[in-house]
């Protein structure tokens, strides 16, 4: 039995009931730690507060290598923990997928993702964002324009666009690099973005939520990761407002 758990936002405590019961009568307990992490916890803090030790996994061993957890899974009970909601990301699908063609049984236990989050947070609809993009840190000889991209797109379809910011082993781009970066492609791509909203720490007791044009966001300190960003498109007389109270538009 393989069981995919979302363990929440920001801290141990996020885990729902039933996805902490599933955890401590699991046989084998895996968190995987690339494509976002909980910052308010630590493995070992993980551990002790499941009372089972918690075994990381990597993109490597997940895309290319899931051969031993899966065989743990078709004699045992396995459980496959990520921050936010299991199946946000692809690549967890496609995990499911794998064991689905072993014959191992899956089952999933929800729980808040980023997406929904961050509807609460800005206060912007949930039924006017489009497609979303991620923005990677540079490469020598590789700097992809695809953000830029798809964010005029939805703009032109005046819908929001969710952005995430890349995680490289211990690296967090922040809010301030991914509007710098984008910035620069608007520019040679010869269009302009208007406004932004920087969100950081969703889910903690604290986090920070600013709106406004880039100038505003360079200048802003907005602490430690993890940083999530939005480019609206045009605001509804609500969504305005309530990034006046709440995000200092």
């Amino acid at each position: 039995m393989l069981t995919f758990i979302g363990i929440g936002l920001y801290d141990k405590t996020d885990v729902s009931e039933k996805g902490l019961a599933c955890i401590r009568n699991a046989d084998y307990v895996y968190l995987e730690c690339y494509t976002s992490r909980l910052m308010g916890t630590t493995i070992e803090e993980l551990g002790n507060y499941y009372g089972k030790p918690v075994h990381p996994l990597f993109r490597e061993d997940v895309e290319q290598h899931p051969e031993e957890m899966l065989d743990k899974a078709e004699k045992s009970s396995v459980v496959f923990l990520c921050a936010g909601d299991p199946m946000v990301s692809t690549t967890h699908a496609d995990l499911r997928m794998r064991a689905a063609e072993r014959g191992i049984r899956t089952a999933i236990v929800h729980a808040a993702s980023i997406v929904s989050a961050v509807c609460g947070v800005s206060g912007l609809q949930n039924y006017r964002f489009g497609k979303s993009c991620s923005v990677p840190f540079p490469q020598k000889n590789w700097s992809p324009t695809t953000p830029i991209d798809v964010i005029a797109q939805n703009l032109s379809l005046r819908l929001h666009t969710l952005v995430y910011l890349d995680i490289q082993n211990e690296r967090y781009m922040t809010v301030q690099e991914a509007v710098a970066l984008l910035e620069e492609m608007a520019e040679k791509k010869g269009c302009r973005i208007p406004l932004y909203v920087g969100i950081a720490r969703a889910g903690s007791d604290e986090p920070v939520i600013i709106a406004g044009p880039s100038e505003k966001i360079l200048a802003c300190d907005f602490g430690p990761p993890l940083h999530i960003l939005i480019v609206p498109a045009e605001l509804h007389e609500m969504e305005r407002e309530y990034l006046e109270i709440f995000a200092g538009l």
